[in-house]
C-alpha cells in the first residue's frame, strides 16, 4: 500500500476523498479543470483503484436557426399562415410571409412533399383542409423536443430529423462524454488514508534542486514505469513519403542521378520522342488527360530526328510509314509515365558524361477505371543506364537487386511488347492475400528509334519504370490502392515506418 501512496502524482491525490461524488463536484472540489480530472482518473484506473467508464452520446440539439424557428415557427408554417387565406402568387406569398429566397424555397419543397400545396400558372394552391394543417407537422414536434439523445429516436422522430438535417443550421449534433467511475476496494482504502505529508514529496529534480543540495533528505515520489500511459501521436511525414524517401535511398546508393521534370509535358517528349506512333491506344482520350494548352517542340534538329524515326525510320529499322504531325506532337498532357524524364535526360547527355545511370520517383496520371489495385494518379520509379557494354542480362540484375533492397522475394519477369524497348519484359510480384500475381510495370533496353535521335547514335539504355504503389500496398499490408491516399488520421497514425 505504501509504494502505491508513492506512487500517486498530485492531481491524483487531489481528486481521491471526493470520488463518492459526481464528475462536476469532483472538478469544483478538487480546484482542477475537467481535462486534468479526467487524466487523473485515467491513471486512477490503470493502478486499479478506480473502475472508470466513458460512453460517447450522440445529441441532437437546436443550431441557430433551429432556435429562432422554435419560437417564430418554421418556414412552411409562416407560409401557410399566408395561403390559408386562399390563392395566391409566388411573388406575393414571399414579400407577405417575410421569407428569405432560401427560405422561401425550402418551406415550398416541404409543403410540395407533403401534398399540402401545388403550383399552377406561379400560383400557390393549398390542397389540404385547414383542419389538417392546423396540427403541427411532425418536424415542429421534433424541435420542441430537442434536445434528444439520437440513438433513443422513435422511427418517426428520425424521419422529421432527415427532413430537417439537410436544412441550414436548424439541427445539430453534439456529442458528449458520460464519465462514471466507482471506487474499487483498494482505492476505497487508500481514498481513507491521510495523503497530506505527500505534499512534500519531489515531483521533479530541477538543476537549483542539484546546485543547492535541496533535495537532500526528501522524498521522491515513486514512479511506476510499467504503468500505461496515454499514446502520443508525434507529427511525422505521410507513409507514402517516407517510402519514396526510401527508395531514393536505394537508388542513390547503387550509384544513380535523380531525374527530375515537370508534371505537364509535351505529347512530343510523353510520346514522339519514345517512338509511341500518333495513332496508337495510349495516345486516346480514354487513357491520356489532356490540357486545353500548346507546348513548344525543342530544336529543329532532334524534332527533325524523331519525324524520320517514326516515317522512315532509324538503324535499319522501317518506322511506322505514316505522315508525322507536328501539332499532335505540342499537344500538353499529364505525364502518363517517368519515361518522359529518361528522354529529357538522353537528350541533353554529353558523352563525356557517360556511362551514366539516372533514376525518377514521382507521380503520373492516366484515365484508369479506379478499382483495389488501379488509379487515375500513381507513383512510379523509372530508371535508365547508359552504357555501350550493356546487356539484357544487367537490366535484370538492377531490378532483382532493387527488388529484393524493398523486401521483395518472389518476383518473375515475363516477356511483354512496348513501343519503345526491345527486348522487353514485364515485372510482377506475388500478392499473398489476393494470391495473385501484380503487374508493376515494364522493363527492356531502349530502341534505336529513342536512342539514336536523342543520343545521336546506337547504344545501348536499359529501362525500366514499374509502379510504386503497388509496392507499397504489400508492406504496408494495404488490401485496396484506394486507401493510401484517403488520409484517414487513424490509419495514419498507425503505419510503421520503412525499415528493411
Amino acid at each position: 500500500m505504501d509504494k502505491l501512496i508513492e506512487s500517486l502524482s498530485p492531481n491524483e491525490r487531489k481528486i481521491l476523498p471526493f470520488l463518492q461524488q459526481d464528475f462536476d463536484s469532483v472538478s469544483a472540489k478538487s480546484g482542477l479543470d475537467k481535462v486534468s480530472v479526467l487524466r487523473a482518473l485515467e491513471f486512477l484506473n490503470s493502478k486499479k483503484l478506480i473502475i472508470l467508464d466513458i460512453t460517447k452520446k450522440k445529441i441532437a440539439d437546436l443550431g441557430t436557426n433551429g432556435v429562432y424557428y422554435k419560437k417564430k415557427g418554421l418556414p412552411e408554417r409562416r407560409l401557410i399562415q399566408i395561403i390559408e387565406k386562399g390563392i395566391i402568387s409566388l411573388e406575393d406569398a414571399q414579400k407577405q410571409s417575410g421569407l428569405s429566397d432560401n427560405e422561401f424555397k425550402a418551406a415550398i419543397g416541404a409543403l410540395k412533399n407533403k401534398a399540402i400545396i401545388e403550383i399552377k400558372s406561379g400560383k400557390i394552391h393549398l390542397t389540404e383542409t385547414k383542419e389538417k394543417i392546423s396540427k403541427k407537422m411532425p418536424e415542429e414536434q421534433f424541435i420542441e423536443l430537442l434536445p434528444i439523445d439520437f440513438t433513443k429516436m422513435s422511427v418517426e422522430q428520425k424521419f422529421a430529423f432527415d427532413n430537417l438535417k439537410s436544412r441550414k443550421e436548424i439541427i445539430e449534433i453534439n456529442e458528449s462524454q458520460i464519465i462514471t467511475y466507482e471506487l474499487t476496494e483498494t482505492g476505497r482504502k487508500l481514498a481513507g488514508e491521510n495523503l497530506s505529508e505527500m505534499k512534500n514529496y519531489i515531483e521533479v529534480l530541477s538543476p537549483e534542486m542539484l546546485r543547492t543540495n535541496s533535495w537532500k533528505g526528501k522524498k521522491f515520489r515513486r514512479y511506476d514505469i510499467l504503468s500505461p500511459v496515454p499514446k502520443i501521436c508525434g507529427g511525422k511525414r505521410h507513409f507514402v513519403n517516407q517510402s519514396i524517401e526510401y527508395g531514393r535511398k536505394i537508388w542513390t546508393e547503387l550509384g544513380f542521378k535523380e531525374m527530375t521534370g515537370k508534371i505537364i509535358q509535351p505529347s512530343f517528349w510523353n510520346f514522339d520522342a519514345l517512338f509511341t506512333a500518333q495513332d496508337h491506344p495510349v495516345r486516346e482520350l480514354q487513357d491520356t488527360f489532356y490540357l486545353d494548352k500548346i507546348g513548344m517542340l525543342p530544336d529543329k534538329k532532334l524534332v527533325g530526328s524523331v519525324k524520320e524515326a517514326h516515317e522512315k525510320g532509324v538503324g535499319g529499322s522501317t518506322g511506322w510509314k505514316y505522315l508525322w504531325n507536328e501539332e499532335n506532337a505540342k499537344r500538353m498532357v499529364l505525364r502518363t509515365h517517368t519515361t518522359v524524364l529518361s528522354a529529357l535526360t538522353l537528350s541533353s547527355l554529353k558523352k563525356s558524361e557517360m556511362p551514366a545511370k539516372f533514376f525518377a520517383i514521382g507521380k503520373n496520371f492516366r484515365n484508369e477505371t479506379v478499382d483495389w489495385s488501379h488509379g487515375f494518379e500513381f507513383n512510379q520509379t523509372e530508371g535508365i543506364v547508359v552504357d555501350k557494354n550493356l546487356t539484357f542480362r544487367h537490366l535484370l540484375g538492377y531490378l532483382k537487386e532493387f527488388f529484393s533492397k524493398m523486401g521483395f522475394e518472389k518476383i518473375r519477369f515475363r516477356p511483354a511488347y512496348f513501343p519503345y524497348t526491345e527486348p522487353s519484359v514485364e515485372i510482377d510480384i506475388f500478392h499473398p492475400e489476393k494470391k495473385c500475381w501484380l503487374e508493376l510495370g515494364g522493363a527492356g533496353i531502349f530502341r534505336p528509334e529513342v536512342t539514336i535521335p536523342l543520343l545521336g547514335e546506337e547504344i545501348p539504355v536499359l529501362a525500366w519504370g514499374p509502379g510504386f504503389d503497388r509496392i507499397l500496398m504489400d508492406y504496408y499490408e494495404i488490401k485496396d490502392l484506394r486507401e493510401m491516399y484517403k488520409n484517414d488520421i487513424n490509419q495514419l497514425r498507425k503505419m510503421k515506418v520503412w525499415i528493411k
